[in-house]
This record gives structure tokens, C-alpha cells and sequence, in this order.
């Protein structure tokens, strides 16, 4: 039967949740191996798995390369629907079973690395300590790929730094405190000397950015050329604090980055900030999720203990009020 001319039931009756749960986890992981190890599966059982929902789409989802697979325009649109059409199945079966609805839930939440290092563990040790069972699943990484995975329905909410109003529009933003961009180095730097160095002394030495797509990138590179500082010899990018703290500890190189990153190093004297001011404005940190709001119980439990975890107000200035909409102000 051409599929033009196939019943959307019937098409329908041969996608099974397997099928999508697989898609899902190649989607956003680009890689069969990784969806595989996710799943508890083989790399041929995904293989077979998605192979079917192609075949019964009749359709290619992904582009395989040695590189990896990537989403075709197909597998985007399918995605687009897919994701959310799954977290809305998985809230439907934990509603229905009043022994054990937290333990059937998954809160699934996207953390920038701003507070990937102390808001968000100390949320989940609370909620813990309060009684939620549900699972947890916490995905660290740069604010474009979070709200893509919000978008789909993969996220429940991320947290962390707001970006810019391209990226947040149709999506919903609740501010929690702001946060100060800082220039921190090891203890011992040249520049952590009394009275030694300026703003414009960091061209000497190497200096570690936020990557591009990240919230605080178009912010430090505006203040950069805004000092007079054009271009850096030697930069290094990275979302990784494990990954910079261990460069800054090895050598003279400088960390850009939001201050609560490093508040643990700085107040243990591993790392020092340095006393610039380069006239990167505070920015809003906070809660972002779709329009429909939180999906779950068990989401709104964990969402109320991020908003009293919020850092001590040196930095931060709770702001309680209703959410507002981004992206159009």
C-alpha cells in the first residue's frame, strides 16, 4: 500500500514506545554505541530498532557517518514531536499507579555548568532528604543544546544562566539571583600579586573561555574588545571546571567564567579571582522551561528545592515573582 494512501492508524499500530524511546536516545546522544549503553542493549539491537521505525516511516531519521549520525531534516521534524509525545506517555503511567507514582518518574533536568557544581547537588540532597523517590537524570552542558533538549521534551527544566532572547524565545524564564563573570588564576600567579598587572595584562598569558553558544560568551567577548583587548594570543575553550581548574592549577593560564563555578576553589585557596573590572554586567540566573510549564509533581518537588539553594546573597538576590515570559522583552 503506498504510504500516502496508508490509514494514520495503521502506520501508527506498528510504532511501538521501543521504537521512539531508541530514536530518542540516538537523538540525543548522536550515536548508536552511547543509545546502546544507555538502553542496556546491543549496538545491532538499536541498529535493528531503528532500521524498523524507518522502514515503517519509510523515511531516513539519521545520516551515519564514521564521525557518528546526525539527524536528518526528517528525523528533526520527527524529534520535534516525538519527544514530548513521549515524556507527556511516560507522566500518563506514573499518574495511573498510586502505589508507587515518584518511583515511576524521572525528573529529567539540564544544568549549565554555573550551577551544575552547588545549586543543583545541593537540591537533589534536599529533595532526597524531603522524600522524592523519583529518578533523577541531570544533563550538564551549553545552553544551546539544553534548551534544544527542553524544546523536545527531553528536559523538564534547565537551570542556569539565561541566554540571549534568539534562544529563549517561546520558552519561559523565572530569575533567581545574578550572577558576576570573574577572572580567576592559581594561587601564585604573576597577577594574583599585590598591585602587579591589569586588565590588559591577560594577552600574556593563556587564557580559558566559555565556548561559543555558551550564556556568558557574547557578554566577555563584548567587554574584552570593550577594554581594548582585540584579540588573545593564546585561548583555550572549554564548559569543562574539571578540566579547567586542572589547567589553571598547572600553569599561568586565566579562567573566565561565572564566579559560582570557582566559589568552592576560591574559598579552599586553590584558585584566586583577580581584582579586574571589565564591565561584564551581572546576569540573571534561573529557571527556564516550556510554556505548559512543569510536568510533574516530582518536577515542581525538585524546583522548589533549587529555588532554596540559591547562593548566598554576596552574589545572588532570590526574585520569587511570577515567571516571565523570554524572549519577548
Amino acid at each position: 500500500m503506498d504510504m500516502a494512501l496508508q490509514p494514520p492508524a495503521t502506520l501508527g499500530s506498528r510504532i511501538r514506545f521501543r521504537h521512539l524511546n531508541c530514536f530518542l536516545e540516538v537523538a540525543g546522544r548522536s550515536s548508536f554505541v552511547g543509545a546502546a549503553r544507555a538502553l542496556g542493549v546491543t549496538q545491532p539491537a538499536v541498529s535493528k530498532t531503528i532500521g524498523e521505525l524507518e522502514a515503517t516511516l519509510r523515511v531516513q531519521l539519521f545520516e551515519r557517518s564514521r564521525a557518528g549520525v546526525r539527524l536528518t531534516a526528517e528525523g528533526e521534524a520527527f524529534r520535534r514531536h516525538a519527544g514530548p509525545a513521549v515524556s507527556e506517555l511516560r507522566r500518563a503511567i506514573a499518574s495511573v499507579d498510586p502505589s508507587d507514582r515518584q518511583s515511576l518518574a524521572t525528573v529529567s533536568v539540564g544544568a549549565l555548568p554555573t550551577v551544575a557544581g552547588q545549586v543543583v547537588p545541593a537540591a537533589v540532597l534536599a529533595a532526597r532528604g524531603n522524600g522524592l523517590r523519583a529518578r533523577i537524570r541531570v544533563a550538564v552542558g551549553p545552553a544551546v543544546y539544553l534548551l534544544a533538549e527542553l524544546r523536545a521534551g527531553q528536559l523538564d527544566f534547565v537551570v542556569g544562566r539565561m541566554a540571549e532572547a534568539a534562544e529563549m524565545a517561546g520558552l519561559q524564564f523565572e530569575r533567581l539571583y545574578s550572577e558576576r563573570v570573574v577572572f580567576v588564576v592559581r594561587t601564585g600567579h604573576p597577577l594574583a600579586l599585590a598591585g602587579s598587572g591589569t586588565l590588559a595584562s591577560i594577552v600574556e598569558f593563556p587564557v580559558v573561555l566559555p565556548p561559543a553558544g555558551s550564556a556568558i560568551r557574547p557578554e566577555v567577548d563584548r567587554a574584552l574588545i570593550a577594554n581594548g583587548i582585540g584579540e588573545l594570543r593564546d585561548v583555550v575553550e572549554s564548559a569543562s571546571p574539571v578540566f579547567s581548574i586542572s589547567l589553571l592549577k598547572s600553569s599561568d593560564a586565566i579562567w573566565i567564567i561565572s564566579r559560582s563555578v570557582v566559589a568552592a576553589e576560591i574559598g579552599e585557596g586553590g584558585l584566586v579571582e583577580l581584582p579586574f573590572e571589565a564591565g561584564i554586567a551581572s546576569g540573571p540566573v534561573g529557571l527556564t522551561t516550556r510554556p505548559e510549564g512543569l510536568p510533574s509533581v516530582a518536577a515542581d518537588v525538585l524546583v522548589a528545592e533549587i529555588r532554596s539553594a540559591v547562593p548566598h546573597p554576596e552574589t545572588a538576590r532570590p526574585d520569587r515573582a511570577t515567571p516571565a515570559r523570554a524572549g519577548g522583552q
